[in-house]
């Protein structure tokens, strides 16, 4: 199976298909998945419940789950994800300008709150108008926000503020 980039939105039953070794990493991380070792409950319940669902049962913060994850299996780096993607900006775009930042939402507290932003942030990016521009703060990069908004030809940048900080930066 082709390596997955760990999001919340990652199927359990996937990540463990992909990496295998973080069965225990899971255990570690809260015991309630120990019933991972469950072979009905792995091929059910897993395939359809999400890291960010499984952060909440294992009353974890998604964002903790996700960095220890990738820390894991390396994916901890900008690199990393951007080489396995291809597709981030991550040096600052001749379009940015700091004064036109007009929202800024950070989906920590979206996804701490056991839901997925990307409809959300969508919404905002949809109706920026002129030159305004939104800011995102996210605790690990937003691979599948930004894959979106890419698909609608969205432009972004990406900028590494912590090892579990990043602000990402839309505009039309």
């Amino acid at each position: 199976m082709e390596k997955l980039i760990i999001t919340p939105k990652t199927k359990v039953y996937d990540l463990l298909e992909a990496y295998p070794q973080l069965e225990e990493t899971l255990i570690d991380i809260a015991p309630p998945f120990k019933k991972l070792k469950n072979p009905v409950l792995r091929k059910t319940i897993a395939r359809v419940t999400t890291l960010a669902q499984a952060a909440i049962v294992g009353g974890v913060k998604v964002e903790e789950m996700i960095t220890r994850l990738r820390s894991e299996i390396g994916q901890t780096s900008v690199e990393t994800i951007i080489e396995e993607t291809g597709n981030y900006i991550t040096e600052k775009p001749q379009w940015f300008d700091q004064t036109e930042i007009t929202r800024t939402i950070d989906i920590r507290e979206i996804l701490n709150a056991g839901e997925q932003p990307v409809h959300e942030v969508l919404s905002v990016i949809k109706g920026l108008q002129g030159n305004e521009t939104l800011k995102v703060v996210a605790p690990f990069i937003p691979a599948p926000l930004i894959d979106k908004s890419l698909s609608l030809n969205y432009h972004h940048w990406l900028d590494k503020k912590g090892e579990d900080e990043y602000w990402v930066y839309f505009k039309n």
